[in-house]
């Protein structure tokens, strides 16, 4: 694809941030956005997204919706319960979805890149988020991408690199980019270090297995076996 001006979604986890790195490698990296939605990690994660960006040299703006915190239901919010711990594809992990995150970040996003002058907007969506994630599936992305080219003026792309991509080629392209996965966080429970038995940490632990790359990352815990 020839080189555009994006916005790039960029919570601070290992594959958005990777994928704020390849879209700056790519194409004009206008701005790189956070949602501070309320969820258990947002105030572990958000720092590592400003410090990439600022490394880049890229603005970076984070939006607050403190609506979602105090109206949706799901165990990944302050308001909910418990985190669950073992596999990301376990059913146990469903309790972790914010009902329709993905659709109303990218319409507040698109907004935004049409008022910037993008004309794309990057999200890190990959083959590993479609076990539990409606919002991340084939079929919705590819309705949302037609929805915002067509409700904008600017006809704005939804891209998407990492769709065929699972983790592991995700941590594969981080290392090939250079980015410092120590300075990334993943843990949904959001302590002083990464729990290391909640599904994102086990996803994070075997990313690395599968790459063959060292893994950075301090855990307080090894998920039962």
């Amino acid at each position: 694809m020839h080189r555009v001006k994006v916005i790039v979604l960029c919570s601070g986890g290992m594959d958005s941030v990777t994928a704020l790195h390849a879209a700056h490698a790519a194409h004009e990296v206008v701005a790189a956005l956070s949602f501070d939605y309320g969820s258990k990690h947002n105030h572990r994660e958000i720092p590592f997204a400003a410090e990439h960006a600022a490394h880049l040299g890229v603005r970076h703006e984070v939006i607050r919706l403190d609506f979602v915190d105090r109206l949706f239901a799901s165990d990944l919010l302050r308001s909910g319960g418990d985190v669950p711990e073992g596999h990301y594809a376990a059913a146990n992990m469903k309790r972790t979805v914010v009902p329709f995150r993905n659709a109303i970040m990218l319409s507040i996003a698109c907004g935004f890149a049409e008022s910037v002058g993008a004309e794309g907007l990057v999200i890190a969506a990959h083959t590993g988020d479609h076990t539990i994630y409606p919002d991340c599936r084939e079929d919705f992305m590819r309705a949302m991408g037609d929805a915002m080219r067509l409700g904008t003026y600017a006809g704005i792309q939804l891209l998407r690199p990492f769709i065929a991509l699972d983790k592991g080629g995700i941590a594969r392209e981080g290392a090939r980019l250079g980015v410092d996965f120590a300075r990334t966080w993943s843990c949904y429970k959001g302590g002083e270090l990464h729990c290391g038995v909640c599904g994102t940490c086990v996803e994070r632990r075997e990313a690395f297995a599968v790459a063959g790359l060292p893994d950075p990352t301090t855990y307080a815990a090894a998920p039962a076996r």
